[in-house]
Formats: C-alpha cells, structure tokens, sequence
C-alpha cells in the first residue's frame, strides 16, 4: 500500500490517499496569514490506520513551511496540537 500527501490548494485542503484512493483530508480557510483548519475527515473503510493523524502533521509541517499561523477549529487538529506541543508555536 502506498500513501501520498498533497496540499490541493484548489479545494483549500490537504489529502492523503492509499493506493491512489483518497482516504482522508483536513480542510481550511486562510486569511491573514491564518489557516483555519476547520474540519477533518478520515473516509470510513480508511479509519483507524493513522490517516487523520498523517494528514494534518503534514499540514501543520506545510503551514509553518509557509509561514501561516493555524486557528484550529476542528476538534481533531486542536487535539494533535495538544497532543504534540512541537507544534504550539503555530496557533495563533
């Protein structure tokens, strides 16, 4: 099985996909040099294998590569934050 990350600037989100199939993304709004990470969902056949948690480390790493600041109105980003205080610097 093969995973790819991929912030789709498009669609204001960043996804994961196994073998080519999309299995999860972590969707945001930016203004002001702010992303908004306001939702996050893991596709249901795909849970419980670490997608969520994959998908927004690379989007938190990307956010600070980009020089964004995070407001995370989703539940889950909030807890990996919490989580994983590397990243506490970003929250703006």
């Amino acid at each position: 099985m093969t995973t790819r990350l991929e912030h789709n600037l498009g669609e204001t989100r960043y996804e994961i996909y196994s073998d080519d199939v999309l299995a999860g993304y972590a969707d945001y709004d930016e203004r002001n040099g702010v992303r908004d990470f306001n939702h996050t969902l893991t596709v249901p056949e795909f849970r419980g294998h670490g997608i969520a948690a994959q998908v927004v480390e690379f989007a938190l790493t990307s956010t600070r590569a980009d020089g964004f600041k995070v407001v995370p109105s989703c539940w889950y980003v909030e807890k990996y934050i919490a989580a994983n205080s590397e990243y506490a610097d970003l929250l703006a």
